[in-house]
Order: C-alpha cells, then sequence, then structure tokens
C-alpha cells in the first residue's frame, strides 16, 4: 500500500502483517536516527528500565522480541552478561542493520540475530527465562495471540516484559505532545527517512491502541501474573511486565 491510498491497515490480520513488515524494512538505514530525533535520544534510557526488569527472571537465555536493530537486546546483553540472548525480527531490513551494529561494536558472538514472526515462534515451550519487546505491540496482526506466544516460550517464573509507546494523558501536554506526534513527526519522517507513510502510521496506530490498563487486562487473560506497568516519558511511554 502506498501513499495516496486510503492508508495503511491498522487493524488485523495478514494484511497488518505484511504492511508492517514491509514498512520496517524499508526504513531499517534511518531507523536509529529517527528515534533518536523524535525521542530526543530518550529511546535509549526507557530500553534501560525496561532491561531492569528482567533482573528477577530465572537463569536461562532472553530473548528479545521485534528487535529492529538491537538496542534492547544490547541493552539485555550489558545486564545479564552471564545470559545467551537472542535476538528476534521478522523484517528482514531490520534483522541486516542489526547483524552490522552487532559486527561492528564486536557483540556478534553475545547476540544471535533470528528471524522469526513474533505470532508463531520458532522455539519449543519454556525455553526463555525472560521475552522483552521494545514498540512490538502495536504493529501485531493478533495481540492475544503474540502475548499468547511469549508466555509459552517463557519459563515458569520469567518474565514478559514490553515497551510500548502509549497516548499521552497529562493535561496541558496532551495536546502538545498530540500536535508534535500528529504533525511534526511524520514531516521529520518525510524529510529524513524518505517515508512519511511510515511516521504518520505511527501515531495512528498509537490512538487505536489499548490503554495501559486494558492491556495488562489482556496480559492477564493469557495466564501472565503479577502483572503491573510503569509510565515514563510523561506518560508516552508505558513499560508492561508480567510473570509467567
Amino acid at each position: 500500500m502506498s501513499a495516496g491510498t486510503s492508508g495503511p491497515p491498522l487493524g488485523t490480520g495478514p494484511e497488518k502483517a505484511q504492511f508492517v513488515a514491509t514498512m520496517f524494512s524499508r526504513i531499517a538505514g534511518r531507523y536509529d536516527l529517527m528515534n533518536g530525533l523524535m525521542t530526543l535520544g530518550m529511546h535509549h534510557a526507557w530500553r534501560r528500565v525496561a532491561a531492569r526488569h528482567t533482573i528477577a527472571a530465572p537463569d536461562g537465555p532472553a530473548l528479545d522480541l521485534a528487535t529492529g536493530t538491537g538496542d534492547l537486546a544490547l541493552e539485555l546483553r550489558e545486564l545479564h552478561p552471564h545470559r545467551e540472548i537472542v535476538a528476534a525480527d521478522f523484517a528482514a531490513g531490520m534483522l541486516r542493520e542489526a547483524a552490522t551494529k552487532m559486527r561492528e561494536i564486536g557483540a556478534g558472538n553475545r547476540v544471535r540475530l533470528v528471524a522469526a514472526d513474533a505470532l508463531a515462534l520458532p522455539f519449543p515451550d519454556r525455553t526463555f527465562a525472560c521475552v522483552t519487546s521494545a514498540f512490538l505491540l502495536r504493529n501485531l496482526a493478533d495481540l492475544r495471540q503474540g502475548f499468547s506466544e511469549m508466555r509459552r516460550v517463557t519459563r515458569p517464573g520469567g518474565r514478559v516484559v514490553a515497551l510500548e509507546i502509549t497516548q499521552a494523558t497529562l493535561p496541558g501536554f496532551r495536546p502538545l505532545f498530540r500536535f508534535y506526534f500528529h504533525h511534526v513527526v511524520p514531516r521529520i519522517g518525510g524529510v529524513i527517512a524518505g517515508d512519511r507513510e511510515a511516521y504518520t502510521y505511527l501515531p495512528q496506530s498509537v490512538d487505536r491502541f489499548l490503554t495501559p490498563p486494558d492491556l495488562s487486562g489482556l496480559m492477564g487473560e493469557v495466564g501472565l501474573r503479577a502483572v503491573k506497568y510503569q509510565r515514563l516519558g510523561l506518560g508516552t511511554v508505558t513499560i508492561h511486565v508480567g510473570v509467567a
């Protein structure tokens, strides 16, 4: 689907999955730059906080889903030098960028990159001590199935940790953020990444996404326990944590 049509698919199903995979491969080369510009560099700190929520996980390997260029996987690597880190994505372009980054910083022997669909993970039950993701959930064609797969591959007592963009709710700040997110970000995306459509999809997907309480409820429905969430960035991002 290209700009000028009815817009990107925001619901569920294979059309959305194909759109998302193609879009992320398309913007992979400028993904890190855009993240830095959009968040004023704060996305690294958010990922660091998300990674810390895995400290209480039992021994065993860690899985980072929708790893993109590997930033959260690298945070896990720094925090857990004893764990094997598996970083998975289904966008080929993102995996290529991640592989380049790992080679450049000499992390290739500590982070294993895998092509995988979050809705059908190619791992046995109870493989991982923790499963993390950053900015994955809005892009899933079936959110319940995604959480079910995360729980399935997590060991008992393991942690499922998801960092996601959420709608700002602070009075006064909310309209300012909406203007920035809906009008400024797409323009930056058009200029820097050459892809205004991708950065128009971004705020639209957030608008239609579950609130943190509703998302926590869904995590509980698939069997995750002690679900909690932490808002960061003046409420513009939220970290959700559940115990398998």
